[in-house]
């Protein structure tokens, strides 16, 4: 808030507070006794409490001046930050009720610890079932169902997964107390790639053993033990977080019954002629050995030379260079054909060397041969229109085996197609060679020197380029020709265009939308082969026939396809016309992408391909959360197979939240040590247990230095206990549908303070109620106090906008109003104007029953982000019967049944009496008057004085000021010296009387030292104003327009405590100058 101007009103007689100035006045309450010169008397207790309350504000004080004052530079950690003082930690240690149930009889613990809420309510809400839908939903009941994006299997969750955790789990806990029939699918992905690559390492290290010293099925069998072991992390993560999942449905995606669902979507696509064979460039990652979808690759932009770490070479390797050399012409007439490459490496695959037609530099050698100075083999020159002359030296040499244009370039003019690199990454030129075996970014150098060494190295230039990386192994991607199974995507890509230009697919936020139709309209086959072990294995067989190897009429093999081999072989033998036992069958070795079954979740989990109960009621789903870097990876092809399978779209909206960063903007990496498991913020963490932990991680000893010097620096002192439910709603505080979110855990912490403050609220409401009160449906309160009418009108329009949020799928906004409506409206507002009221037998009942409904309806809108604490504290309210036994089931607040207690004429009313009160307390905050209560005098016009006179009760305790009187709007009042006063709105001002709180002299000296701290802290910040002068920079305009608005609140301040001058206006009202 702006500083409020300070006027001095200092007039030559003094008058009693009570007396009538210049008109009307009204008085509430009654004057304490005052010195003129040293203020109240109190008694001696009074004085001790008062001195303490004065120690705290002055303490408040110091930080907002040392926050005014800070460096604008980064500060490096040397102590914990704030709020980060330990707290106690209490146990529950209360034996459970039979049915599991904590004792809610017992007394609350004097302080919030969240180790003692969040005990042992989730195992009950378990064994009450609350979070199995009921086996048949009454007419007209809603549905709500939904899948948890499946986690890797042998993975753990971050903060970034916690975060769908939080957003899904609000949304299915509001419906659930909406009276939906709700269902969330829980499951885990067997995660082919990653899980192979953590078990291979594992095994490395513990066994001294690789993957291709055991067979197969030893490698399986260790794989599955793994899974056992480690599988269940996720789920403990899970019920730490509070997920209210169905586990009675818990899915993974290497289960018999899923297993069942790949092979029937792999050969419902193949009698489609969707999914072929075919031999093509496939992208492939050397460090994995298999090939890898088109969006598993990260293309990396470099500007020229850059050295870079590559998987499996012994030194880094420098990109972005163009190499040039030479290829002799053959003929002996000393031509050449220069060419350029940022791979001279590959030169060993070359074929040709293409030019563009009308090149006038290469028309003498159209139709000639290159002799290859490593093979010797001839190369022919070829012309192609596609040849773009200004590109490099205009000539093109043609590698078809390892990049996609050569191969069409290949395939147009029928060259042969020669693979030159292994699959591990190896040179392996036709024939062996000088090459054989070494690393392909090693032989790089080598061919370089070699072509120096035979004259035709024509030098090297920078280069920018763009480097595919692989997202998974860090390693390049290289392009090798592969017999591979794929996937045509043309015609589902346009359904599944059309299903969001039509509406029937909902992407949130919209901007979306646009990504989507250009990825859709560009899209190619999807290559569905892995090169792994652990998957589901490709259900399809190649037949030999043992007398005459593979048939006649399939001289590459003949492949069928089937869900058994039994099927495959019946097939076969319909399609040769022969007896099914003369055949040989040989399964694919490969395995389907991960991909591909996480794409068949939102049904295979409910029992597709059968037509189960579950399927028939829950399927299609209702909505989808998840990050947005998935759209493409998984929301597309869930969609794309979803219609092509089902006939029906899996889903109708999809939430996609932002990128998960930390608070320095980085993306989430193990081997930054910036991955934070959720329980360390729930549970609290020192550095040396996040160290430990960091420890048994499976990283190689680059990254895990790395890991450990980026956890170090960004947890100096360990991670604070906050606890699920402020973990659960800092989380859902951030708006997803926006830029990146950084996450940082001091956002977590300022909401385990919310916690506690709603733990004292309801502390205080028990209190006030006592053991005998009855208690009524709270929908059936009807306030007449213009204070409870006011928190109970707030609550109404918190309730409005929190569910209005929910529907749009906009859970920060529906945090928000229930943060707000909790702290700014019942806390800070209602129950300090309700202390004093308790005590008066007229409103004390009315009262009561008011902070009853705000607690027991605050508390359910609390439910579905914070759920420990909302049932703890639910539980011991009273409740007027029929009550539901949780509160997971106690119906979420409805704004139209509470309509009638809108009252926007009082919260108008309320509102023109907090600007009084922040006029107020700011008077007393710059004068420091720490815990004393001073007469305060309000001159507004007639309308306003009504409302502050009832409101007058509630003034006083929020502005911590004495008897108030209420002056008419017009002449200037006499109220006698030491008065201050500054303005609270178009109409209204407000006065103080300092007289015998403050010694003139020395509040001066205090505000004239403020005043040249500040002032020197300006100055160094360039904010001071003059010819010449730069304004402040950007970074810093934020503190230089908080510290002109502090001094120019001292420097009224000042103005105030001058003595006054004679006045030169008779009509003005003068006094004696020395009378203050």
């Amino acid at each position: 808030m702006a500083a409020p101007a300070l006027a001095r009103v200092l007039t030559a007689a003094p008058r009693a507070l009570g007396a009538p100035v210049g008109g009307r006045a009204r008085c509430s309450g009654v004057p304490p006794r005052t010195s003129p010169l040293r203020g109240p008397t109190w008694d001696p207790p009074e004085r001790a409490r008062l001195r303490a309350r004065e120690h705290k504000e002055k303490r408040q004080r110091q930080r907002r001046e040392r926050a005014a004052l800070g460096g604008a530079g980064p500060q490096v950690p040397t102590a914990p930050p704030k709020g980060w003082t330990p707290k106690t930690i209490v146990e529950y240690q209360h034996p459970l009720d039979s049915d599991g149930k904590k004792a809610t009889g017992v007394a609350l613990p004097p302080t919030y610890s969240p180790r003692y809420v969040e005990a042992a309510w989730y195992s009950w809400w378990e064994r009450q079932g609350l979070f199995t839908p009921p086996a048949s939903v009454p007419g007209g009941g809603q549905v709500l169902s939904l899948v948890l994006p499946p986690p890797n299997v042998t993975g753990s969750l971050h903060v970034g997964h916690a975060l769908t955790v939080a957003l899904q789990d609000a949304l299915v806990r509001w419906r659930r107390m909406q009276g939906w029939s709700v269902l969330w699918v829980p499951g885990t992905d067997h995660a082919g790639i990653a899980t192979q690559a953590v078990v291979e390492r594992w095994l490395w290290q513990q066994r001294g053993l690789r993957r291709q010293d055991l067979t197969r099925s030893e490698f399986l069998e260790e794989v599955w033990a793994w899974k056992q072991r480690h599988g269940d992390e996720i789920l403990r993560q899970l019920r730490a977080l509070g997920a209210s999942l169905d586990w009675s449905r818990c899915a993974f995606t290497m289960d018999p019954g899923f297993s069942r669902a790949v092979a029937e979507a792999f050969v419902r696509l193949h009698e489609a002629g969707l999914i072929h064979r075919d031999r093509r460039l496939v992208t492939w990652s050397c460090a994995l050995r298999s090939a890898l979808a088109d969006v598993e690759v990260e293309p990396r932009a470099l500007t020229g030379p850059t050295a870079l770490r590559v998987p499996g070479c012994p030194q880094p390797v420098t990109f972005g260079v163009l190499v040039t050399f030479a290829y002799p012409v053959e003929g002996g007439d000393g031509l050449e054909l220069p060419v350029a490459t940022t791979r001279p490496e590959t030169m060993l695959g070359d074929v040709a060397v293409a030019v563009h037609p009308d090149d006038p530099r290469y028309v003498h050698l159209h139709g000639r041969h290159l002799r290859h100075p490593f093979t010797g083999q001839l190369l022919p020159v070829i012309t192609d229109p596609t040849v773009e002359p200004a590109r490099g030296t205009g000539a093109v040499k043609v590698t078809p085996g390892h990049s996609s244009p050569d191969l069409a370039l290949a395939r147009a003019h029928r060259l042969p197609l020669l693979s030159v690199i292994g699959d591990d990454g190896t040179m392996c030129p036709p024939g062996g060679g000088w090459l054989q075996g070494i690393h392909r970014f090693v032989a790089r150098e080598k061919v370089v020197a070699a072509l120096a060494e035979r004259g035709l190295y024509r030098g090297a230039q920078d280069h920018a380029m763009t480097l595919p990386v692989c997202s998974r192994s860090g390693d390049v991607i290289e392009y090798l020709l592969k017999s591979q199974w794929f996937l045509r995507c043309r015609e589902m890509a346009e359904r599944a265009r059309e299903a969001v230009t039509s509406g029937r697919l909902k992407l949130v936020p919209k901007f979306h939308e646009k990504n989507w139709k250009t990825w859709m309209d560009n899209i190619g086959d999807w290559c569905l082969s892995r090169q792994l072990w652990w998957g589901h294995r490709v259900p399809a067989y190649r037949v030999g026939v043992p007398s005459a190897g593979s048939p006649p009429e399939h001289p590459r093999g003949l492949w069928v396809v089937g869900r058994s081999e039994a099927e495959a072989r019946a097939a076969a033998a319909r399609t040769l016309r022969c007896p099914p036992d003369e055949l040989q069958l040989q399964q694919d070795p490969d395995v389907l992408d991960t991909w591909f079954s996480s794409a068949l979740f939102p049904f295979a989990a409910l029992g597709w391909p059968e037509e189960s109960p579950d399927l028939q009621r829950f399927y299609p789903t209702n909505v989808l959360e998840t990050g947005s870097d998935l759209l493409f990876f998984w929301v597309a092809r869930m969609v794309m197979l979803g219609q092509q399978l089902t006939g029906r779209l899996p889903f109708s909206q999809v939430l996609l939240h932002s990128l998960v960063r930390d608070t320095h903007g980085r993306k989430m990496s193990k081997s930054l040590g910036n991955v934070i498991d959720p329980r360390d913020i729930i549970a609290g963490a020192s550095l040396q247990e996040l160290q430990d932990r960091l420890h048994h991680r499976l990283l190689d000893p680059h990254e895990l230095t790395v890991a450990t010097e980026g956890q170090r620096r960004q947890f100096p002192h360990g991670i604070p206990e906050c606890g699920t439910d402020a973990l659960r709603m800092a989380l859902c505080s951030h708006n997803v549908h926006g830029d990146d979110i950084r996450l940082d855990v001091g956002t977590a912490l300022r909401y385990r303070h919310f916690c506690n403050k709603i733990w004292n609220a309801v502390k205080f409401v028990l209190a006030a109620l006592g053991p005998d009160f009855v208690p009524q449906p709270p929908e059936e309160m009807v306030p007449q106090h213009p204070m409870d009418r006011w928190v109970l009108s707030r609550l109404v329009q918190a309730v409005s906008e929190c569910g209005q949020r929910m529907e749009a799928l906009e859970v920060h906004g529906a945090i928000a109003a229930v943060h707000h409506f909790w702290l700014r409206s019942f806390c800070d507002v209602y129950l300090e104007t309700a202390k004093p009221t308790l005590r008066d037998p007229g409103t004390g009942a009315e009262t009561r029953r008011t902070l009853l409904s705000c607690a027991e309806l605050g508390l359910r809108l609390l439910a579905p982000f914070a759920p420990f604490l909302g049932e703890e504290l639910w539980q011991r309210l009273p409740r007027a019967p029929p009550a539901p036994p949780t509160l997971c089931l106690a119906p979420f607040p409805d704004a139209a049944r509470l309509a009638h207690w809108r009252c926007p004429k009082v919260e108008a009313e309320v509102a023109a009496m907090q600007e009084v009160v922040r006029t107020a307390r700011a008077l007393r905050d710059t004068f420091r008057l720490g815990a004393a209560r001073p007469p305060v005098a309000v001159r507004c016009v007639a309308e306003a004085q009504d409302s502050l006179a009832a409101l007058g009760p509630a003034l006083q305790a929020l502005a911590q000021v004495g008897p108030l009187q209420l002056l008419p709007q017009g002449a200037e009042p006499e109220l006698g010296p030491g008065w201050v006063g500054a303005p609270a709105g178009p109409d209204t001002h407000v006065y103080l009387c300092l007289r015998g709180l403050v010694e003139p002299a020395a509040a001066q000296a205090q505000l004239r030292a403020r005043s040249r701290s500040l002032q020197r802290r300006l100055e160094t910040l360039g904010g001071t104003q003059g010819p010449g002068r730069a304004p402040p920079r950007p970074a810093t305009q934020q503190q230089v327009a908080i510290l002109r608005s502090e001094l120019a609140r001292l420097a009224q301040a000042l103005e105030a405590l001058d003595p006054p001058s004679p006045p030169k206006d008779p009509g003005v009202p003068g006094g004696d100058p020395g009378s203050q």
